[in-house]
């Protein structure tokens, strides 16, 4: 090796600034993950080079036995990880290692609270690969040399993980990647051969490529491999325990905790492939960005082909991780040539199947395991509903809500559980769409249905108008909407007509929409309020209040609506409002309920002003009737 050249410094991201200072600092008990991700690394280095040589064979041609090589050196106190992979170029070296190129990076640090047991639960959920080296070194070196560059293009990377980086060109005669860390004096177990080899057997000995350990006292000797180095996904179900395909899932997602539940299924017959597919705990910080990258890692007989595989499952599924090993499709294989194939469609339903079973299953036999799915991606499996026709009664078996039954804000009421309690006489599931969990529990609509004992979905999330359109039945009941015009009541309320119920109060209500006329589109008497004066419902083609409000934020532009106000006769307000009909005292009153109506309902005034204006001037008249009284 030659004298070094081209040697600069620079500085991190400040992303990465702010994760190597949590990661350094931080009280994370589980430091010595680090080498379950720096042989991850390594094993990713390798699969990149075989399918890049499927193209270009030369690339292997110079070392073509793929494997990984631990060396550890007690009297330096270094721990060293070795890959024959792909490499990196000097430009590769600093954008890999200088920046971190993950969407959520910035809401993931926005949670940091400064307590560091906290601080490192949160880093155990981002994965953090490389950067977890730093928890045991106070220096790392990092030597590379991309396939297909010359002896000359090798490159170093070092830092202390202090806030800068060098890097500088350097001779390397051996293709690949070699990761150095020099231990802090507290870690100096992490250079004990046997600390080592525990550590391969306990979190890597799934990967497909040898993974063998050397030290400096036995330089003579052959490196021991110490793993199984067969791919996990070809060995038998009977023969892996739990711990194996946990482990298996950390490897593969950078995940610091176990997944939930997982798949693993060989198929074979017309067509051939093997998957392995999990259920993580967490959300991942991008579960909201539909653009991230996403999907099943793919093999072809063993053969890595690419990550992120998104063809396989639906946009909806995008949190499931897992692998795809197919004896049918070609090595060469593309993104494009992957939308073409005849064979996809039917391996994506098959799959998208398989993980709606493997929920389903949860959700019957650990139903505590469920809510925690749900509470994680339970929004995103609503997208199904819409973008899944053809998996829609399996997926709306998946539904968890919370109801006025339950209580509390918590989802975990079916809608098998809700038909289970619904009267003989109760043709629908009725619903409400709100803002928040408080505003849907005390809605003036669900009055009448609470006074009869029926059930009502509390609707919140942001998904939710669109979840309701797609999903119009469940097991022979229609959904209804308590917030919208004509609601139909079991027990013989829904057949008094609105016709019937506004004739006998037209003077009031005339007068009423006459003051009204510019605010609302029309004024009924109520069969849904029992506490409340007033409510405001959508009429049958309108969108519904939360949707409109949705899409105007969005910036697009709806034509006018107005709400239909709708009056509870036997409201001492009303009543009041009636006995004020001779007088200029009407006016104020009548929009005054009207205003308290629309606030019920989560929107936001036209003219809070005026509103005020109003509540002055009323409460002033009230306030002078007490006196002369």
């Amino acid at each position: 090796m030659t004298t070094a050249t081209g040697r600069e410094t620079l500085g991190f991201q400040t992303e990465v600034r702010q994760l190597l200072k949590l990661m350094i600092h931080s009280l994370y008990s589980n430091k010595e993950i680090f080498l379950r991700e720096l042989i991850s690394n390594a094993s990713d280095a390798a699969d990149k080079l075989r399918f890049e040589a499927l193209a270009a064979p030369d690339l292997l041609s110079e070392d073509p036995d793929l494997r990984i090589r631990i060396e550890s050196d007690k009297e330096r106190n270094t721990i060293t990880v070795i890959d024959n992979g792909i490499g990196m170029s000097r430009d590769e070296l600093v954008e890999h290692l200088g920046t971190i190129a993950r969407s959520g990076t910035a809401e993931f640090l926005q949670q940091m609270t400064g307590d560091q047991q906290k601080d490192a639960q949160l880093i155990g959920q981002f994965g953090v690969g490389f950067y977890s080296s730093f928890m045991v070194a106070d220096k790392v070196v990092v030597e590379s040399r991309r396939a297909g560059l010359t002896v000359d293009d090798g490159v170093r990377w070092e830092s202390d993980g202090a806030g800068e980086f060098t890097v500088e060109n350097i001779e390397r005669s051996e293709r690949g990647t070699a990761v150095t860390l020099h231990l802090k004096d507290t870690e100096t177990e992490f250079a004990e051969p046997l600390r080592i080899e525990a550590l391969i057997r306990k979190y890597s000995d799934h990967i497909a490529f040898p993974v063998t350990l050397a030290t400096t006292a036995d330089a003579e000797k052959e490196p021991k491999i110490v793993n199984t180095a067969t791919a996990l996904w070809t060995r038998s179900r009977s023969d892996l325990t739990d711990d194996e395909y946990k482990e298996f899932y950390k490897h593969l997602s950078h995940d610091f905790a176990d997944p939930l539940v997982w798949s693993h299924n060989r198929v074979e017959g017309k067509r051939e492939y093997t998957s392995l597919l999990y259920i993580p705990e967490n959300a991942p910080f991008d579960l909201w960005n539909r653009e991230a990258p996403r999907g099943l890692k793919l093999y072809v007989q063993r053969v890595f082909i690419m990550d992120d595989a998104e063809q396989f499952l639906p946009l909806y599924l995008r949190f499931v991780k897992g692998v795809i090993d197919s004896s049918d499709l070609p090595l060469n294989v593309s993104r494009e040539l992957l939308q073409q194939n005849p064979e996809l469609t039917a391996m994506r339903g098959a799959l998208t199947r398989r993980v709606l079973d493997m929920l389903g299953k949860m959700a019957a036999g650990e139903p505590d395991d469920y809510h925690r799915f749900w509470t994680e991606f339970g929004q995103v499996l609503k997208e199904g509903i819409v973008e899944d026709r053809a998996n829609k009664d399996k997926l709306a078996k998946l539904l968890r809500f919370a109801t006025t039954h339950s209580g509390s804000s918590k989802q975990d009421q079916s809608l098998d559980d809700y038909v289970g309690r619904a009267g003989k006489d109760q043709d629908k599931i009725y619903y409400i769409l709100a803002e928040n969990h408080a505003t849907a529990a005390a809605s003036p609509h669900i009055e009448g249905l609470a006074a009869k004992g029926i059930e009502v979905l509390l609707l919140t999330d942001r998904i939710d108008p669109w979840l309701v359109d797609g999903l119009t039945e469940y097991e022979g009941k229609s959904f209804a909407d308590v917030a919208r015009e004509g609601l139909d009541l079991p027990d013989g309320d829904g057949h008094l007509t609105q016709d019937v119920m506004d004739d006998e109060h037209k003077p009031l209500l005339k007068k009423v929409k006459k003051v009204l006329k510019d605010r609302v589109e029309a004024v009924h008497i109520s069969n849904r309020l029992v506490s409340s004066p007033a409510c405001v419902v959508a009429g049958k083609s309108e969108l519904n209040p939360q949707l409109r409000r949705m899409l105007e934020a969005s910036g697009q532009t709806l034509p006018d609506s107005k709400p239909i106000l709708e009056i509870n006769i036997e409201h001492p307000l009303v009543h009041r409002l009636s006995a004020e009909a001779d007088n200029g005292r009407f006016d104020v009153l009548a929009n005054i309920v009207l205003d308290h109506a629309l606030l019920a309902e989560g929107s936001q005034l036209d003219n809070p002003a005026e509103y005020v204006k109003r509540m002055n001037s009323l409460l002033l008249e009230l306030d002078s009737d007490a006196g002369s009284g």
